[in-house]
């Protein structure tokens, strides 16, 4: 395929538009070049199965600009491109983690009817977790952090989930306070600076 500049009597260059020599390409309106499917090979589909023409050039609304949000093999690219990897954690990104069971040895059973606390000698299989909350995967153990915990017992009853995190003030009252919080304790996030958490004075 050839392109040349030419200069046009207005004195400006212009790209001079010519079809590919094999028939599986050509330039379109703005210059840029569409593949297309031909000569025996599969066509080329979306996610979906739907064949395409073209997956290089997002629609646009003329030869330059702008893209169309209508474009979804644009969307569908995009899309499957932010969630190739599984993103970090925003809290509790580290933490190290037990398996264990509950054994119960006195009955409580004049204050509840769960059988994990009613019935002597029940074992119950447990999970437990305990992070730092701000700092992330890479983080260290050593500075101070809030930290949390978190225990999962697996009774014949169901799953029973216990929390906690060790923070004076906590968003249980209303969520959208969660992220502000979080805001206070996490390093900076345009210098990733400082490591220890709540060192800085945005609490």
């Amino acid at each position: 395929m050839s392109k040349e500049m030419t200069m046009k009597n207005s004195g400006k260059l212009e790209q001079e538009k010519s079809t590919a020599q094999n028939g599986d390409s050509k330039l379109a309106a703005g210059g840029e070049l569409h593949q297309i499917a031909g000569g025996g090979h599969p066509a080329l589909t979306s996610n979906q199965g739907i064949a395409l023409s073209d997956n290089q050039n997002s629609l646009k609304a003329n030869p330059c600009g702008p893209t169309l949000l209508e474009d979804f093999i644009l969307r569908e690219k995009i899309t499957h491109f932010d969630h190739e990897r599984i993103p970090e954690r925003i809290v509790h990104a580290r933490a190290t983690g037990v398996h264990g069971y509950f054994e119960l040895t006195a009955s409580l059973k004049r204050y509840t009817t769960v059988r994990i606390l009613a019935e002597v000698g029940e074992k119950t299989p447990l999970f437990t977790r305990i992070s730092t909350v701000a700092g992330g995967v890479g983080s260290v153990d050593t500075p101070r952090d809030v930290r949390g915990f978190s225990v999962k017992f697996y009774t014949r009853e169901g799953n029973w989930d216990l929390v906690g995190n060790n923070i004076p003030v906590f968003f249980i009252q209303d969520a959208i306070k969660f992220p502000d919080l979080i805001h206070a304790v996490k390093m900076e996030p345009d210098r990733g600076f400082p490591q220890s958490a709540t060192a800085h004075d945005t609490f």
